[in-house]
């Protein structure tokens, strides 16, 4: 079982290659957004856990997110891999998602940074703002915002992987296609 993060800014094309990494590889894809969707739906105690904290305003914390990512993992026992996508995002969590892989035998195996210029997701993300229907893709204002925000905040987490010499820094720019081969290129050297 290979698991692999893919970590980069807004608009660094995370999606895009998540779709094509799933595609290829028959990933299990955990986005902790779609997790936590999902266990509302289903009214499970995590999910209800949940659903009020965020009714409230308030972030879900860290062993609700981790229950959800191992409700997860029991549900998939034959999954070829998982490809996570929003998570962790700060130390404690990388350290607690560890901490949960181990519980099953396993780790991450590759943390894909996909590193864009500044200049280039500002493109983009207005770009997609045009089409996406999302406020904070059409402003620059706030785009550059975002951006600083994931720089000071998760940045962290690839320094955490670091240590372990898991991180393998992609350039993010040029075709969907080469920049999808570099990323095979590095999970077939874990695989």
């Amino acid at each position: 079982m290979l698991n692999v993060i893919l970590f980069g800014p807004p608009g660094s094309g995370k999606g895009t290659q998540s779709e094509k990494l799933i595609a290829k590889y028959g990933f299990k894809h955990l986005s902790t957004g779609d997790l936590l969707r999902s266990e509302i739906t289903a009214k499970t105690a995590l999910g209800l856990e949940a659903k009020g904290l965020m009714d409230k305003g308030q972030l879900v914390p860290d062993e609700v997110v981790i229950g959800m990512i191992s409700h997860a993992l029991e549900a998939n026992p034959k999954a070829t891999g998982f490809l996570f996508d929003g998570f962790p995002r700060t130390e404690a969590q990388s350290v607690a998602l560890d901490n949960l892989l181990k519980k099953y035998n396993t780790q991450i195996g590759v943390f894909l940074a996909l590193e864009v210029s500044e200049e280039e997701l500002v493109k983009r993300l207005l770009n997609r703002g045009l089409t996406s229907g999302r406020s904070d893709d059409t402003n620059e204002e706030v785009i550059r915002a975002r951006i600083i925000e994931y720089e000071r905040k998760t940045m962290v987490v690839a320094d955490y992987y670091e240590k372990f010499k898991k991180v393998a820094h992609i350039k993010g720019e040029g075709s969907v296609e080469d920049i999808f081969n570099t990323l095979c290129n590095e999970i077939n050297k874990r695989v």
